[in-house]
């Protein structure tokens, strides 16, 4: 359970105001999840301090790749930071080829749901292949199926407001260095080095005489989940675990 000084860090941490309403954030709702990768992490690392500051640091490279990419949509031609150049490049090539299609009132769209009491914020909804949709962009290692529950939420609370709302996709960017004799994978985040065998073939990447690698390159993945509303069903279903969990700061606030 997180700790607030008081009701407005609360507030501030957690949700958005909007015409004078507070409204509970999507990703603070679905952070309530337990993540084991996460925690197998942690307990891969040195301490706990350690461990906080690869995954500050990784955040504050994710939210550096984000801010590039909102700004290059927006046509505000953003400053490339030389660290990101490969994921930058490679989602310009890749959004070029795809013919992505998005204007700029639709980029980092604020959405309230005012049934369901909460709002958040969509990277984009966009058109890919002929279909309109929700596209959130990540810069994780894989697509992991917590961030269905994510864009369930943004889909449910679109759905009144674009008729036409047909699917959602989750965009991965990301950055890799490739070993020239084995074939593994060598991943940097947040200041820390991740090497994984190609096609799971650890004894390939034991057995390597000496790995050669790369240069950096950028990677990206693309994956449609057109069928959402079970993924709502279990994002409502955590909602009322983070509304339970979080009920005293909720009261106060009056949301609760």
């Amino acid at each position: 359970m997180d700790f607030y000084k008081d009701q407005e860090s609360f507030k501030e941490a957690s949700g958005y105001t909007i015409d004078g309403v507070w409204y509970p954030r999507v990703t603070k709702i679905v952070s309530i999840k337990a993540k084991p990768a996460l925690l197998y992490f942690y307990a891969e690392a040195a301490n706990y301090r350690a461990g906080r500051a690869v995954t500050q640091k990784s955040a504050e490279e994710g939210t550096l790749v984000h801010s590039i990419i909102e700004g290059l949509l927006l046509d505000k031609n953003p400053v490339i930071e030389e660290s990101v150049r490969p994921s930058i490049e490679a989602f310009q090539r890749f959004w070029e080829e795809k013919n992505i299609q998005v204007t700029p009132e639709l980029i980092e769209r604020r959405v309230v749901s005012f049934d369901h009491r909460y709002a958040g914020t969509v990277d984009a909804i966009a058109l890919i292949d002929g279909k309109l949709g929700v596209l959130d962009i990540k810069t994780s290692q894989a697509i992991y199926r917590d961030y269905n529950l994510q864009t369930a939420a943004y889909m449910d609370a679109l759905k009144n407001n674009f008729q036409n709302l047909q699917t959602r996709w989750i965009l991965r960017v990301d950055q890799t260095q490739v070993c020239q004799v084995c074939g593994a994978k060598k991943r940097v985040k947040g200041g820390r080095e991740k090497v994984r065998p190609m096609n799971g073939n650890f004894a390939a990447m034991r057995n390597c005489p000496g790995h050669e690698w790369s240069e950096v390159k950028g990677e990206i993945e693309l994956k449609e989940f057109p069928y959402w509303q079970t993924d709502f069903d279990a994002f409502l279903g955590a909602k009322k675990l983070w509304e339970w969990e979080n009920d005293f700061w909720l009261k106060k606030v009056g949301y609760l």
